[in-house]
């Protein structure tokens, strides 16, 4: 009867924990998230301690600093929106193009950023079909994992054609490791660049639609570009 009792107790604690477990993750996550921005913008970072001396003028106190600093800075973002679309896009692209590209790393990071940006934008000039999601089976028939195709042309390696496929990082998507990949491995996601971003984001809690294309791998070329 004791055992029974306690079997009772313990399946109902196990019940309570799973109802609490999705918002303990949750929480779990904000918190990151809000620990990950006071890290690289809150008022001890570098750029923090920006927004704290353009808020000087306006208030004594640190973190009021601070505050004020941000909103100025979130204002003046407006006016630059405003030039932008009255004609300034391309002479800034222009600037980038002779500034930060010519840059090694930091020219990769942001044509990488820029990319993905405009991917997730649908911008007309940006390169969707080559940019393509799609599953990867590592073996064949093993791992699944989620993947963006930039180019759809295989690269041959000893006889064997392969696919550049970059793998993001969760929560992250921008970040990730570029992987060459047999192409009987992959297979279409049929989902667009923006469903795949969310399942990154969600770090997986969001999951993803069914694959129902069957064991037909990817098609290769010109052909393997996905809408």
């Amino acid at each position: 009867m004791l055992k029974y009792s306690f079997r009772s107790i313990l399946t109902t604690w196990l019940a309570g924990l799973i109802a609490l477990l999705p918002l303990a993750l949750t929480v779990t996550l904000i918190g990151w998230v809000i620990s990950l921005l006071n890290q690289f913008i809150g008022p001890g970072s570098l750029v923090g301690k920006l927004f704290g001396f353009l808020g000087t003028p306006f208030a004594s106190n640190p973190y009021l600093a601070y505050f004020f600093g941000t909103l100025l800075l979130i204002a003046a973002i407006y006016p630059l929106g405003l030039a932008v679309q009255s004609g300034l896009k391309k002479p800034l692209a222009r600037l980038v193009d002779k500034t930060l590209r010519r840059i090694p790393l930091i020219g990769n990071l942001y044509n990488l950023a820029d990319r993905f940006v405009a991917l997730l934008d649908q911008k007309q000039e940006a390169d969707i079909g080559a940019m393509a999601p799609v599953w990867c089976f590592f073996g064949g028939d093993g791992v699944a994992v989620l993947a963006l195709m930039p180019n759809p042309e295989p690269v041959d390696l000893d006889g064997r054609l392969y696919q550049a496929v970059l793998v993001p990082t969760a929560p992250v998507p921008i970040g990730g490791g570029l992987l060459y990949v047999p192409c009987d491995w992959i297979r279409p996601a049929q989902i667009g660049v923006d469903k795949l971003t969310s399942i990154y984001v969600s770090m997986g809690i969001t999951p993803p639609p069914a694959l129902k294309s069957g064991k037909a791998p990817l098609p290769q070329g010109p052909a393997a570009i996905l809408h």
